[in-house]
């Protein structure tokens, strides 16, 4: 129950961080909306930058695999990676098949699969090369 506890707060804390570098964009504060975005995935995922941005797709698929993070941490991962589509054609490219691998990964270790997932898989097909 306590692990549960801190796992809940935690993805509280993300939430809330989630919605401020999506304030930050909204006010045209995009480098420091992109500084929040990378310190969030390193500290807040143990995401390295150089992992996120590796073209490699196998890369970031063993850091996932290797990161055993829980079930709630990867939705929470899945909603700040969806909000970084859009920015530019290069990004798109870059993060859409790695948000696709955690929806997978999500479906397939965990057995979750929301609805909204769903659709953002179909949606996030644009992009995929």
């Amino acid at each position: 129950m306590y692990r549960r506890d801190l796992i809940t707060a935690e993805i509280q804390k993300l939430a809330q961080v989630l919605a401020r570098i999506m304030g930050l964009k909204l006010e045209g504060k995009l480098a420091e909306a992109n500084q929040l975005f990378d310190e969030t995935m390193e500290g807040g995922f143990k995401l390295p930058k150089e992992i996120l941005e590796n073209e490699d797709l196998s890369v970031f698929e063993k850091w996932l695999t290797a990161g055993n993070l829980p079930p709630e941490k990867l939705d929470s991962l899945s909603e700040f990676l969806y909000y970084e589509l859009g920015l530019s054609q290069e990004r798109n490219q870059s993060i859409a098949p790695k948000l696709n691998l955690v929806y997978q990964y999500l479906s397939d270790k965990h057995k979750i699969v929301h609805l909204v997932n769903l659709h953002r898989q179909k949606t996030i097909q644009q992009y995929i090369r």
